[in-house]
């Protein structure tokens, strides 16, 4: 096979012409997304350096600088390009629709990937004292004006002004194109969207929604830059979160979206209630554009104004609530066998509760006061992109890589081994993330007092991103040989979930116990006999647990010790396996 075979399979330029820019999107997109990867392995090993040596290996400019690239490589180049990319395919494929305009979606794949480029801004074009001449480390966005001259005694390269309005125009490129194709749809159409695509078609509108007070700002701020018009730096920054809040929406509700159509098709089984997802797309649509100053409680604003800012972004909670108990009565008791997609789907619902959790505690203008824009909040947004958003999207891109491609993944052994070691990374980094939030250390400090529960902390969100990011790139080398090297599979007349369970099949759970059956055997006979169900027996390993569990806290010699945190862990486990296990073997629950 030649390098011109392997562009081909890569960017499967043998296909049809929406194929293949979706496939461009997504390539590209990958690519971003780990040039963020590195951009934040930057920072976090910079955090940990000065917590164990007090020395930096990056300069200011350059960590400053990796914490602005990783967002915007990482939201916009990946997440934002994957999303729409995602969209686009099944817009097409489960509307069953002939594709239209092809230059409208040429264009967008070209603007966005350029606007990526400029947001770097390492040109110098105007001159001016305190110029960034490296790349634009604007410590993320909304600190309005900096990097504006006459404004700001730090500038940097208007590039990265217009960067941000060559993303803008991408939204509404592609957002028009997929809206325009669902009219079509809609004029032919006798009954109403599958929720899924209701979600999908909600979620393009959240984003044109949502950039409108970028858009905005973006414009005014490239006018202040060549001094046209002058600038307000609160008006400015209130523009800007009209976007600052959606993009989490933005973000997270095609994961919803994703589960809509995924639980139903892994359950085998209707949705439990189509009404109820449909007037959840909704209210979500309403509440999450309507909280432009949901982050700025710490602004010089009215009380009033924050208090209803407060109740506003409360009511997210209701399309949440009733998305999620839609999605649990459809899924209890179904038969699913555990695969890669089951696992990534189930961790996409629980990630995005445990997430959500913490996301309304910062909704709380009394609790946020105290966390406000420490690294509690980076927890909070990581817990939800890296427990919730990224596993759904794994989940549908391990389907749909299959439909594009015609061809089966390369290894089961690697998709596992990227689900594990992503879970443990992740789950370290962001427990690390919300204890130095606790310590009070605000984001993007690059020093910090080295004391040693703080040293720990950082060193632990650390450790978890580079075992993440280790096991992410399992899985890009896994994609990479499926496109090249993947055994080739007929799709014809197979539906969307044959396909999905045919992928399914082949990435199921593959755990050998044979060396364990004896053991099982004799568990299951005798403890027949004895009248002990295997519920019992959970009971019994529970308390077992319960009374070791005191041991390590003995043995600590103080509560600042690791033996603290193995004493809670064996005695919660205890508790929930003792617990469960009685109720359940005396047929209580």
């Amino acid at each position: 096979m030649g390098l011109k075979d392997v562009i081909v399979d890569l960017f499967q330029l043998d296909k049809d012409w929406t194929t293949r820019i979706v496939m461009g999107m997504l390539v590209l997109g990958v690519i971003w997304g780990l040039l963020g990867v590195i951009d934040s392995l930057m920072v976090r090993l910079d955090e940990a350096a000065w917590g164990l040596s007090a020395n930096l290996i990056f300069t200011p400019q350059e960590y400053f600088a990796g914490i602005t690239l990783h967002a915007e490589r990482d939201l916009f180049g990946f997440a934002q390009q994957v999303i729409y990319a995602i969209f686009i395919y099944f817009t097409i494929k489960l509307l069953n629709i002939e594709p239209r305009a092809k230059w409208m979606l040429n264009l967008g794949f070209i603007l966005i990937n350029i606007s990526m480029m400029l947001m770097e801004g390492p040109i110098l074009i105007v001159p001016a004292a305190g110029f960034d001449n490296y790349f634009s480390a604007t410590i993320w966005y909304y600190l309005s004006p900096l990097g504006i001259p006459g404004y700001s005694m730090y500038v940097v390269s208007p590039l990265f002004f217009w960067g941000w309005i060559l993303l803008d125009a991408f939204t509404y490129i592609d957002g028009f194109w997929i809206v325009y194709h669902y009219y079509l749809a809609s004029k032919n159409m006798k009954e109403k969207l599958p929720v899924p695509l209701v979600y999908f078609l909600m979620v393009t509108l959240m984003f044109m929604i949502g950039y409108s007070g970028v858009t905005a700002a973006d414009v005014w701020d490239v006018l202040a830059f060549y001094h046209l018009v002058s600038l307000d730096p609160i008006a400015n920054q209130i523009a800007f979160w009209i976007f600052g809040h959606a993009i989490v929406y933005m973000a997270w509700v095609p994961a919803v979206g994703a589960l809509y159509l995924l639980i139903p098709m892994l359950a085998n089984k209707p949705l439990y209630s189509d009404r109820m997802g449909r007037i959840s797309a909704l209210l979500y649509l309403i509440f999450s554009n309507n909280v432009p100053i949901h982050h700025l409680y710490m602004v010089n604003l009215p009380v009033a104004l924050k208090l209803l800012q407060e109740v506003l972004t409360y009511s997210v909670v209701i399309p949440s609530m009733m998305t999620f108990f839609n999605l649990w009565a459809t899924a209890k008791g179904a038969n699913v066998n555990w695969n890669i997609i089951t696992a990534w789907t189930v961790t996409s619902f629980a990630g995005a509760i445990a997430a959500g959790v913490t996301g309304i505690a910062n909704a709380t203008v009394s609790f946020d006061s105290i966390v406000h824009n420490t690294d509690w909040v980076v927890g909070h947004f990581h817990a939800m992109i890296l427990w919730s958003i990224v596993p759904a999207a794994w989940a549908v891109l391990y389907i749909m890589i299959t439909m594009m491609s015609g061809r089966m993944w390369f290894s089961r052994l690697m998709s596992w081994v990227h689900y594990i070691g992503y879970m443990i990374g992740t789950t370290l980094l962001i427990i690390g993330f919300e204890l130095i939030g606790f310590y009070g250390v605000v984001r993007r400090a690059e020093i910090y007092p080295r004391v040693p529960g703080l040293i720990d902390a950082e060193v632990m969100a650390t450790v978890g991103a580079i075992i993440a990011q280790l096991a992410t790139l399992v899985w890009f080398l896994n994609l990479v040989m499926t496109l090249v090297r993947g055994r080739l599979v007929r799709l014809e007349g197979m539906s969307l979930g044959q396909i999905a369970g045919t992928v399914a099949a082949s990435l199921e759970w593959s755990w050998d116990l044979t060396s364990f059956t004896p053991s099982l055997r004799f568990i299951k006979i005798h403890g027949n006999k004895r009248g002990l169900t295997s519920m019992i027996i959970m009971a019994i390993v529970g308390a077992i647990l319960i009374i070791v569990s005191v041991f390590p806290l003995v043995l600590s010699g103080n509560t600042y010790t690791l033996q603290t945190w193995t004493w809670i862990t064996i005695l919660t486990i205890g508790i929930i396996l003792a617990s469960i296990g009685s109720l359940k073997g005396m047929k209580s629950i």
